[in-house]
């Protein structure tokens, strides 16, 4: 029998490769599809976004409006893994409540949506950077984390990017932004916006918006939590 490490080891080396394709012709040509549903969008939605992508990476930067558990050591990693399921479980719930509520009420209540949404989803990078052993006191663990989100909630190509430096972090971590200021965070904006945009605006649709909503910031929970997972399998596996 397999063991649980050899199991995850496979399962990683099937994401890795995954993560490493190409953008095929289809994601290459819904980027223009992409901005045509953005102009769609009132300006105030477009403000709202970035005031709340903005806001979020500052205060994971500064590492101030979090707080996490401290690190576990000493557990093998089925039981990290264990725990860390069982966290995104509660998460995905949260986020589906929080975005029936939001989805409910429309418009003005699914601009609401984006900044509860973002504070979940960190907070739960925190909760999982704790349970793999990591501390995110450190400036560099918690850019780690905006990588994560990035790698999860981007196009196929800025993807490629990002997992690229994440695959040699070690090496990649002393050239990283050591001033707040240098954080590309608008770059991280729309690639974020852009990835929701489509499932935003049904959202904000009367009568179907609070189902979308369910549906959509559960799913996007799970995404996080497959792509947390073996963001750091990565590293403790190496």
């Amino acid at each position: 029998m397999f063991s649980y490490e050899s199991r995850v080891r496979k399962d990683l080396e099937r994401w890795k490769k995954e993560m490493r394709k190409p953008p095929s012709l289809i994601e290459r040509a819904s980027k223009g599809t992409q901005k045509t549903v953005t102009r769609m969008f009132p300006e105030k939605y477009h403000e709202v976004i970035t005031g709340a992508i903005k806001s979020i990476t500052t205060t994971v930067l500064l590492g101030t409006g979090f707080v996490s558990s401290k690190p576990l050591h000493g557990l093998p990693l089925e039981e990290r893994e264990r725990r860390v399921r069982d966290k995104g479980k509660i998460y995905a719930t949260t986020a589906a409540v929080e975005g029936a509520a939001t989805g409910a009420g429309g418009f003005v209540a699914s601009l609401a949506d984006f900044p509860l949404l973002l504070g979940i989803k960190m907070k739960f990078l925190y909760e999982v950077a704790a349970v793999y052993g990591f501390d995110t006191s450190s400036y560099e663990e918690r850019l780690y984390l905006l990588h994560i989100f990035q790698l999860a909630f981007s196009s196929k190509a800025h993807v490629n990017e990002i997992f690229e430096k994440m695959e040699s972090w070690e090496h990649y971590v002393s050239s990283l932004p050591k001033e707040l200021d240098d954080f590309n965070w608008r770059s991280f904006q729309q690639e974020y916006r852009d990835y929701l945009d489509l499932a935003k605006l049904m959202q904000m649709m009367p009568v179907v918006g609070a189902v979308v909503g369910i549906y959509v910031n559960n799913k996007l929970l799970k995404k996080l939590t497959e792509t947390a997972m073996n963001s750091y399998r990565m590293r403790v596996l190496k």
